[in-house]
């Protein structure tokens, strides 16, 4: 395809219209708000809010799809000195920051019916969403931590919305705590990345590395320390420990946001800095960071999937559930070795994230629903609710077998490009996590099933009602699992895309 300086008459900065889009999306709420304090008109903030992701989603789209002038492959274009860049990769996850947000955004405006401060909500939203497209486009450590933290601020305050619930705010004030700290050892990992190199953007550190350098023992710290401060961000064990909390105390659309949108940021982020500021060749003297990468892929995907099956609260068990498909998108770094195609095991991860962008959005704005219904939190809550709301609870269905890797959705084919991707690099430590993969998702069966039998088989423990069918969280949910099906046919176009901006990257 033809790059963008040839083929259209768009300006440079046009590349970041996504991120702008949404921007510029989050003042106009907080200029309603200055003319409505009292949050009188929630259909227009909620109209508003979506209406900007949409926008960015839809030009993210054109932009990866239509080629009119950020063509999947080759095209990169470079802002800023180089401090950002937009690729196929960054197109690619932002079109999943954009569709969360949509998603997010639609269905919390029944979720915050009759609830104070909606616009500083869906203001948030946007903002968090804005940080994660720049992180996507992050080509400098500078410039990534700067967008982490733009992201991870607004997170905070989303996390502790709910004022009056204790546990919400527990959970904002554990969540900030815990971020502060990893922010910290995250800029301190870049401290000595430069003082190692000498340089912040990320192909002028890989260039100074190449070059030689005595202090190798402070790169490996360096290095070590980025790599801690983004598992934070991925929730990789050991870094988890706030995610279990977070998920559960904040509103369900945010825990579905942050676990969704948010984990892809940290990943990408990871994807751009390792491959292209910390190549294996380059860095082979002095660390290995492929094997730490293995072994949080290991240890995250096996505890959070046991951790899972232990719980006896939903929206607990999809806490851990999404830690242990943290696990499973760390398989695409891990194997990134000379020995394997390393577009495609990279591509597999990305496609991996793609898919559980949806399907576990889609699960979190189902325990929305149940939430605005007030019909509880535990399994048998749910015994008997597919009798009040059959395609509430069959979309459910699909968001859970997909996420376990059967076939009713695109999570079957995503983890069967992981273990392909792992086949092809043919080493001790790809076969590992490759059967780690499998009996970890043959558990995570177990603990999803729990929920389709209780809604779909058990007796209700005693009488209740569902009351209405908010329209906002219905239509996300709805729309969620049929994007989530449709995966399954539109696989071969959204596996060449995500393939198509790995490989690029290389």
């Amino acid at each position: 395809m033809i790059p963008l300086q040839t083929q259209s008459t768009l300006p440079d900065w046009a590349a970041l219209a996504p991120a702008i889009l949404l921007g510029l999306t989050a003042l106009t709420l907080f200029l309603i708000d200055s003319i409505d304090p009292n949050d009188e008109s929630p259909s227009l903030l909620a109209g508003v809010a979506t209406l900007g992701s949409v926008l960015a989603m839809v030009v993210t789209g054109w932009y990866l799809v239509a080629g009119t002038g950020m063509p999947r492959t080759g095209g990169a274009i470079e802002l800023f000195s180089g401090q950002l860049v937009v690729d196929g990769m960054s197109l690619f996850f932002t079109f999943i920051f954009t569709s969360v947000t949509a998603l997010v955004t639609v269905a919390s405006y029944d979720y915050l019916s009759g609830r104070p401060n909606q616009a500083e909500y869906y203001a948030l939203v946007l903002l968090a969403a804005t940080g994660m497209s720049v992180m996507a486009s992050a080509n400098s450590l500078a410039t990534a931590f700067v967008a982490l933290e733009l992201s991870s601020l607004p997170s905070y305050g989303l996390v502790a919305y709910l004022k009056n619930d204790r546990g919400s705010v527990e959970a904002g004030l554990k969540y900030f705590l815990i971020g502060a700290v990893s922010s910290a050892v995250l800029a301190y990992g870049i401290s000595l990345v430069y003082a190692s190199s000498g340089a912040l953007q990320l192909d002028a550190v890989a260039e100074a590395l190449s070059m030689g350098i005595q202090n190798t023992g402070v790169l490996g710290v360096g290095i070590l320390m980025v790599a801690g401060g983004f598992a934070f961000k991925t929730a990789s064990v050991p870094f988890h420990f706030w995610a279990p909390e977070a998920y559960e105390g904040a509103p369900a659309p945010i825990s579905g946001f942050l676990s969704s949108a948010s984990k892809a940021a940290g990943f990408v982020l990871a994807f751009r800095v390792f491959v292209t500021a910390f190549p294996l060749e380059v860095v082979a003297g002095t660390i290995d960071w492929t094997l730490a990468f293995t072994v949080l892929a290991l240890v995250t995907m096996t505890l959070g999937n046991f951790a899972a099956a232990t719980q006896d609260k939903v929206k607990r068990m999809l806490a851990y559930s999404s830690i242990g498909h943290a696990g499973y998108a760390l398989i695409g770094i891990a194997i990134v070795t000379g020995t394997a195609n390393q577009g495609y095991a990279l591509g597999a991860s990305m496609l991996h994230l793609f898919v559980y962008g949806f399907m576990n959005t889609g699960a979190f704005l189902f325990v929305a629903l149940v939430e605005y219904w007030g019909v509880g939190r535990t399994f048998e809550d749910y015994n008997g609710l597919a009798k009040q709301a059959p395609v509430a609870c069959f979309a459910m269905t699909i968001f859970l077998f997909s996420l376990a890797g059967l076939p009713i959705g695109g999570g079957a084919l995503s983890k069967w490009a992981l273990l392909s991707a792992t086949a092809s690099a043919a080493t001790l430590s790809a076969w590992l996590l490759a059967a780690a993969l499998i009996v970890n998702s043959a558990l995570s069966l177990f603990y999803y099933s729990r929920v389709v039998k209780a809604m779909w088989i058990e007796e209700p423990a005693g009488d209740f009602e569902v009351s209405s069918h908010p329209t906002g969280l219905y239509a996300a949910v709805v729309g969620a699992a049929i994007v989530t099906f449709l995966l399954l046919p539109a696989f071969g176009v959204v596996s060449g895309t995500a393939f198509d901006a790995a490989a690029a990257l290389f």
